[in-house]
């Protein structure tokens, strides 16, 4: 029953509502995305950009109204300030993705509390997946437009063990940089994953992959509902210096990043 339910599963489940609706629109509007507009920092944003944000932003008011809310597309620095407990929300990840056509890109829904990612939902619209992760992590098929997810479909996910023949890395498809290719050329990677957006979390958390280095630029907003389904599932995130990856930092910026499943090889 709901109502017996863990609070970080019972949000878990909100946010998964909230993200499927959220990639309804975004599909809807899907054909408009060859026209973008650029914001300030060059980065490109569509029409499905801001009519999921709005969405997002108020299911969250009717829902959890006393809990601050930190979009991509409306941040405020001010906002949460010494602030335990807030939703951080990228209400498109993987835009670049979307506009060139390709199904990798994300609805990321997150809550946070004492700078880790308490709950979360990733859901990513054209592949008709949806990731939860609470006190454990799930997926479930969900098609864009459908009545909502079927919670009583989901399975659990974990991750796995790193082989002894060497690492499965997943890498970002737009984003590698020279720092991320070179950690991999220092490890012991037998095979690369590219893929997009806050999948990589998904792809590490579910087990088909060992490793997700990140050394290129993030913003809290890109990996906090990705960062909280690897959690759940047994994965963790820690920076170059081996600490916990923790959110409400300045703007909100990320610093490199590893993402593990099972144990992180020596």
């Amino acid at each position: 029953m709901e109502e017996d339910l863990h609070e970080a599963d019972r949000i878990a489940r909100l946010f998964g509502l909230i993200a499927v609706r959220a990639g309804s629109a975004i599909m809807q509007v899907r054909s408009a995305a060859s026209d973008p507009q650029y914001k300030s920092d060059g980065s490109p944003v569509t029409e499905a950009d801001l009519q999921a944000d709005e969405i997002i932003r108020s299911c969250l008011k009717r829902n959890l109204p006393d809990v601050a809310v930190i979009t991509e597309e409306t941040w405020d620095a001010a906002a949460t300030q010494n602030c335990s407990r807030f939703i951080l929300v990228d209400p498109l990840d993987g835009t670049k993705e979307f506009i060139r056509g390709t199904p990798e890109f994300t609805v990321n829904i997150a809550l946070v509390e004492n700078g880790s990612p308490m709950a979360g939902a990733v859901y990513a619209p054209a592949l008709c997946q949806l990731y939860l992760g609470g006190t454990n992590a799930y997926k479930l098929h969900v098609e864009p437009g459908s009545a909502g997810p079927e919670f009583s479909d989901m399975h659990p996910i974990c991750v796995q063990c790193p082989s002894a023949e060497g690492l499965r890395a997943v890498t970002s498809r737009s984003h590698l940089d020279d720092a991320t290719k070179s950690w991999i050329g220092e490890h012991v990677v037998r095979e690369l994953k590219p893929s997009g957006s806050s999948l990589k979390f998904c792809v590490v958390a579910e087990g088909e992959a060992d490793v997700y280095p990140r050394l290129a630029p993030t913003m809290e907003w890109d990996t906090a509902a990705g960062h909280a389904v690897l959690l759940a599932a047994g994965g963790r995130v820690v920076g170059l210096d081996g600490g916990l990856m923790q959110y409400g930092k300045p703007a909100y910026r990320n610093s490199e990043f590893i993402a593990w499943g099972g144990s992180p090889a020596t």
